[in-house]
This record gives C-alpha cells, structure tokens and sequence, in this order.
C-alpha cells in the first residue's frame, strides 16, 4: 500500500476511535443522574512517554521484497581477485643494450555467484582474462585459490571452481519473463576491498530495456547483444555479480556500462540469464562452448552510425554450401525477418537469436525472397572449426587447417593456411595474432595445414626470428618473434 494511503487509513481511525469515546461519554451525560460537573471531573488521559519504537515495529515498516530478495542472493555473492604477470624493463639503459627483463604484477578485481554448492562460480571472462592467478573471496573473509573452468569470450563468460563444500547456492530465476519497469537489484563488490570489507553492497533501480543491442565495445571482447538495461548503479567491480529480481532470483550477470566517465550514470547492462545457463552447462560439460552455426552470412552494412546499422535489415550475403541453411533452402539476398518467434530487423537481432541456440535444435527461419515470404527449419550443428582436429603451437595457440567450408563461412581469400582456432592474451599483444587470422606464410614457407605452420615455427625458431604473414578481414599483415 502506498505511503499516502497508509497515513490516511491510520488518520481514519484515529479520527473513528475519538468519535466512538465521545460518544460513550455523550452517552454517560445523558443519564440524569450525572451531571456535565462529572464529566468534567473525569481525570485526564494518562500521557505515555515517548521511547524507543519496539524491534518488531522496526522490522515491520522496512523489511520489504528487496530486503527479502537480498538476503537470499548476497551470501553467494563473492570477490573475484585475479593477478596479471607483465613483463617490464629492469632498467632503462640495460633495456635499450639488450639486458634482461622483469616482471610486474598487476591486481585485478571482480564479482562472482555460486551456482552450484562444490564451488561451481560464475563471473565475467573479461573480470579473469589473461590472469596468471584467480582467488575467490568469500563474505565472511575467507579466501580460496581458484582454478578457470572455461571461458567463452564471446558471449563474456566464465566459470571457475574453488574446494569447498556445502557453499551457499543463487536462485537462478528466467529472463524471458523480465517486465520492462520491475525491480531490478545489483550485488557485487564495487571498488573490491578499497572499501574495506568483503561483504557485498547492494544498488536498486528497474528492468530500463530488454533486448538491448550495444554497438560499441564493453569492458571485454565479448558480443554484447540481446542485454538487459538496468539504472541500478553498475561500478567498476560490480562486473561478474548477479542481477537479481524482487523474487530474489538472479535475471542477469552484470556485465558492463555506458559512461563517459567511467562511473555509473544509470546506463547498466546485464547478460540474461538463460543464455549464462547454457553456457555454464558448456562450460562444465566439455571446457568450451559448442557454437551454434548455420551458415549464414549476413552482409556488412555500409553505415556511418549504429541508429543508421539497427535499420538496415538482415540481408543474406553468402550461405556456405553444405550448411544447415544451404540444405533447408535459404539463398543469398534473402532478407531475415523472424528466428523463431522473435523478429529480426538488423544483424544484431540475428547475432543475438544465435548467441541462445544450442546445437541439435531446430531453428525456424522467416525470410522475405522478392514480395513472398518463405518459412525453413535450420537444423544447428557445430561450427565447422569445432569439430576440426587442433594443433597447439607454443602452448598457447590453437590452429586448425583451412577448409574449404571454413574458408566459406568466414570469407577468407586465401585458398590454404591455419586459422587461428584459440590464441591466449599474451600471444595476442605480444605477437599480435587474433582469434579468426589465418597464417599462409612462415619466413619463406606456404603454409598449407595447421601441421604445416606449427613445423615451420618449429623450424624457424630454432634458428631465429620467425616471419609470419597472415590474413585479417581480406589483408595480409606481417609479424615477427622470437622463439624463447
């Protein structure tokens, strides 16, 4: 009941209770043998000091579906800490005349919730990407070491796992049934222990939007599409938490925010939650995510801004022969209008429909071809990378030789090479080879099979730097390293 009603309904009765005293005492009068002198002479009301509101009376005014939700989700609510080795320069002369190099360790920090009692966490990718040491932080203070279950930076995911027992669980609730307006709750550790405690602080505002696409990038690498908004306050190391509902279940994993200042101004952005429950499953069940494909191409749109990219359609650019969507029927130039039951208008709402499929479904495709529209079922496999045997290369990059349907599915000019499957931080900003490059030459060898680049690095190195010529996005670019 709002505040306003309550005030008059106990104005009412105040107003009831006098009317019914004056009556008995109306009443008392009227009897002839009274006397007003003897109502007059009625001793005063007894005044009562004014102390101390009683506990209960307290509980009973604050206590409210917030309040309620919080104390079921914020004990599995816990620290995410990580550290980062960076080599540096030991000294700046020595540096420049070929000396040697140190090491500089940088702490990080994040949030995370239980979801499984034997130590099962679920934080951000970016909150442990490139982290050389993981713990966990409990809210009574309690710290444990950490391992990385998986990580899918695509969808900004992680899951890692502690030894322990019998850990307080978070109610896992459904996004699907979010309504725009409803409470929405933040928990996490914003700022980590700068503030001095391991207990989790709490921030409240409401469900702003769902379905929000960002165009730009966020904290990580990840694809943030199909995102809740909320203008709960969302701070550096609130990333990782839980976004929870008045049931006290959490809708979202707190992700990242639009602010010019790096602070929170009520533009928040949570990853649903029934997408994080496919990808924990993943995760835990085979220590990477199975991406879900269909082969379909989307084309580029030649925009200047994303208000001008969230109008253009979703136009089909090349479906790879082969494909689900090759064997269902779907051609180039048809234009994409539902997935399911949810409409499709830009290539975002379709990157977001297959960011929640799982392969084996069925996936029920609308298209518009000429003036008619045409209905298929797109049976979802695996990327054809997934399945393709792996060959690791300098214990932290994943190769996988070029196949015609790969070389279709990404655009890749070149006839033969090794896609880069996986690559770890490190490679990538010390070499600068990126996840979805293709290497067709090392020193002066082609390269035809991932077996073909990891024996010529092989070999190079051996005898000095090693010369790497590689495609991104239809050009070649050049790098080089030292094996060491």
């Amino acid at each position: 009941m709002p505040r306003d009603s309550r005030i008059s309904v106990i104005v009412q009765r105040s107003t009831l209770t006098l009317v019914v005293a004056l009556a008995l005492i109306g009443c008392e009068g009227a009897n002839p043998s009274t006397s007003n002198a003897q109502a007059r002479t009625l001793p005063p009301a007894p005044v009562k000091p004014v102390g101390p509101v009683p506990a209960q009376t307290i509980d009973g005014s604050r206590r409210t579906a917030i309040t309620t939700a919080v104390e079921r989700v914020a004990p599995a609510v816990v620290t995410v800490q990580t550290e980062t080795v960076q080599k540096v320069p030991v000294d700046f002369f020595e540096y420049f005349m070929g000396g040697r190099t140190g090491e500089r360790r940088n702490a990080g920090i994040g949030s995370g919730f239980v979801v499984r009692s034997d130590g099962i966490i679920v934080t951000n990718a970016h909150v442990i990407s490139g982290a050389t040491k993981v713990s966990i932080g409990m809210r009574d203070g309690t710290s444990y070491d950490a391992t990385v279950v998986g990580i899918d930076e695509t969808n900004d995911l992680a899951v890692v796992r502690i030894k322990a027992k019998n850990l307080p669980v978070a109610p896992l609730g459904s996004s699907s049934t979010l309504i725009v307006g409803e409470w929405s709750i933040a928990i996490g550790n914003p700022f980590g222990f700068v503030l001095g405690n391991s207990e989790p602080s709490v921030s409240v505002g409401v469900v702003s939007a769902v379905g929000r696409n960002l165009a730009g990038r966020g904290d990580g690498g990840g694809v943030y599409v199909d995102m809740i908004q909320t203008d709960a306050a969302i701070n550096p190391g609130n990333s990782g938490g839980p976004l929870v509902n008045a049931s006290g279940e959490v809708v979202g994993v707190n992700s990242s925010i639009y602010s010019p200042s790096g602070g929170s101004v009520g533009l928040g952005f949570a990853i649903p939650i029934d997408r994080t429950k496919r990808i924990v499953e993943d995760l835990l069940d085979h220590g990477s995510v199975r991406q879900p494909w269909v082969g379909i191409r989307l084309q580029t749109p030649d925009v200047q801004s994303a208000r001008e990219a969230a109008a253009v359609g979703a136009i089909v650019a090349r479906v790879v022969p082969g494909s689900p969507a090759d064997r269902a029927g779907v051609r180039a130039g048809d234009q994409v209008i539902a997935a399911g039951t949810r409409p499709v208008k830009n290539p975002f709402d379709w990157e977001a429909r297959l960011l929640d499929l799982r392969v084996g479904e069925q996936l029920p495709v609308t298209v518009r071809r000429g003036s008619a529209e045409q209905r298929f079922s797109l049976q979802v496999a695996d990327a054809p990378e997934v399945s393709a045997p792996k060959v690791t290369v300098l214990r932290e990059l994943q190769l996988v030789s070029l196949t015609d349907v790969i070389r279709q599915e990404r655009g890749v000019a070149s006839n033969a090479g090794a896609l880069v499957y996986r690559v770890s931080d490190r490679i990538r900003d010390e070499i600068g080879l990126q996840d979805g490059d293709v290497i067709v030459q090392v020193g002066q060898s082609r390269v035809n099979s991932a077996e073909a680049a990891s024996a010529a690095i092989d070999r190079y190195g051996a005898r000095g730097p090693v010369y790497v010529v590689f495609e991104r996005n239809r050009q070649y670019l050049q790098t080089s390293f030292s094996l060491r």
